[in-house]
């Protein structure tokens, strides 16, 4: 019999589900909010960290993505649909506030931890750690100090939003209760799953960002806000999804030394602090001038990846309409903005580097 990955890298798979598993049950179990995707996203990268060979199947993941959105898509109604008349202003604010929080980040990183200026862009992009990534290993920055910075920022803002969350009583913990009849009929589940599947895989086809969730949430949102459809997933199929996002953001720490973690550690912690106080201070405005949930508002404004930012709004009962084109809308600033900057960066670099050696990104200088 033939299986679908070499028998060598079932065992390094099986152990990261289960060390994942492991965490996002036993955050659950003792009552941390969001539990399943903080838990098995913190274990995961402590995993990594102390040298297990943690891996995700990125077969597995993309299946993941599609179940999510489908999770997200069946929350939606049409009374939220009808929400999204009055969310221009707030999406304008976001947009100042993404400006202010890329400039405040990278001047963190450029002049308090020394780094070099393209570097430390790269490092303060919020939400966008594969296009960070790309370009840094096309113009030769500071890749593994940037995938720290960037990683630490996502692990901080999924472990501490949801505490703060529940500490001032703003939002729930766990999924979203299955609706009534969600199981009663077969029929119904099949019509969402090829619908699902099939929206995903051509908005992912278009290059869509993050285009195998976002397709498949828009589909099961029109199907669920359209009221065509009464099912979602079982709980126990979106809970394992879950797990194996945050298995799959964990396992980004691998082959990372503990002293090289060390290194940047700060850098990742100040930066992250930074980027977390200008959105705070931006979702006071929003709160103050516009009529939001506090727990929407700083889900939609948080410096963290999209994907698991979505799985936050899920997992706290937020409004993932409302989240979702927000992080959507930053992406795209992001990813302009960013692109052609960092382009900009690399040439001014290289034309210095002409007649010096090229210090390395985040070092001190002499």
């Amino acid at each position: 019999m033939l299986l679908p990955f070499p028998k060598q890298t079932l065992i390094p798979y099986a152990e990261t589900l289960l060390i994942a598993a492991a965490g996002g049950v036993t955050f659950t179990l003792i009552g941390v909010p969001a539990g399943l995707v903080s838990g098995s996203m913190l274990v995961t990268a402590a995993a990594a960290l102390m040298g297990r060979p943690t891996k995700v199947p990125l077969s597995l993941a993309r299946v993941c993505f599609v179940l999510i959105g489908i999770l997200l898509g069946a929350v939606v109604t049409p009374a939220t649909l009808r929400g999204m008349a009055t969310w221009p202003m707030s999406i304008v604010v976001l947009s100042a506030s993404t400006a202010v929080m890329i400039v405040a980040t990278t001047a963190y990183l450029r002049f308090v931890h020394r780094w070099e200026p393209l570097s430390a862009l790269l490092g303060a992009s919020p939400g966008s750690m594969a296009q960070a990534l790309a370009l840094a290993t096309e113009f030769g920055a500071n890749m593994r100090g940037i995938a720290i910075v960037q990683t630490v920022r996502v692990l901080v803002v999924t472990i501490g939003l949801p505490s703060g969350l529940a500490l001032f009583g703003l939002a729930a913990s766990g999924l979203p209760p299955t609706p009534p009849g969600a199981s009663a009929s077969l029929g119904e589940l099949a019509v969402l799953l090829v619908a699902a599947t099939a929206s995903a895989v051509l908005v992912h086809w278009l290059r869509f960002p993050g285009g195998l969730l976002f397709g498949a949430m828009a589909a099961s949102a029109v199907l669920h806000g359209g009221d065509f459809v009464h099912v979602t997933l079982p709980w126990w199929l979106g809970s394992s999804a879950v797990v194996v996002l945050g298995a799959l953001v964990g396992s980004r720490f691998a082959n990372t030394s503990l002293a090289m973690l060390l290194e940047y550690f700060w850098a990742a912690l100040g930066s992250a602090a930074v980027a977390i106080a200008v959105s705070a201070a931006f979702v006071l405005v929003v709160v103050s001038l516009l009529p939001f949930h506090a727990s929407d508002v700083l889900i939609a404004f948080a410096p963290g990846a999209q994907d698991t930012m979505m799985v936050l709004a899920l997992a706290l009962r937020l409004d993932p309409v409302y989240v979702g084109a927000h992080h959507l809308t930053r992406f795209l600033i992001v990813t302009f903005s960013v692109a052609v900057t960092a382009r900009r960066l690399a040439r001014n670099s290289g034309m210095a580097a002409s007649g010096e050696k090229r210090r390395r990104p985040g070092a001190l200088e002499d």
